[in-house]
């Protein structure tokens, strides 16, 4: 599926909900397949792409509002999170959505416009 998220030379721009800083969204590829890349300052995060879709179902069978959570890859997600969603083995992918070992946290921050 192609999605209309941004690209290399023209991402989207967002706003982090304070609106002090901009963050970019965009589809990239790695391994010959479609991923989702944020780009916060200097890092770089890649994402399944999957999580736009699954996220958008697990949220509307859950039909109340969810906390977004937030939490590096290291330290625990608060339950009943998107972040926590976002890492279980429950989830459509079974486990992580984000790629990149030790930048695989933060799930929530393509949410967060």
């Amino acid at each position: 599926m192609k999605y209309k998220i941004g690209t290399k030379e023209k991402p989207l721009v967002l706003k982090t909900p304070p609106l002090t800083s901009e963050y970019t969204m965009q589809v990239g590829e790695k391994d010959g397949k479609e991923i989702l890349v944020c780009t916060v300052g200097k890092t770089i995060l890649h994402y399944n792409i999957d999580c736009l879709n699954d996220l958008h179902k697990m949220l509307k069978k859950h039909g109340d509002w969810m906390e977004l959570g937030s939490a590096d890859e290291q330290k625990p997600a608060k339950e009943g999170t998107v972040e926590a969603w976002g890492r279980s083995e429950k989830n459509p992918v079974g486990g992580w959505y984000g790629l990149k070992k030790g930048l695989r946290g933060r799930f929530e921050c393509i949410f967060r416009h």
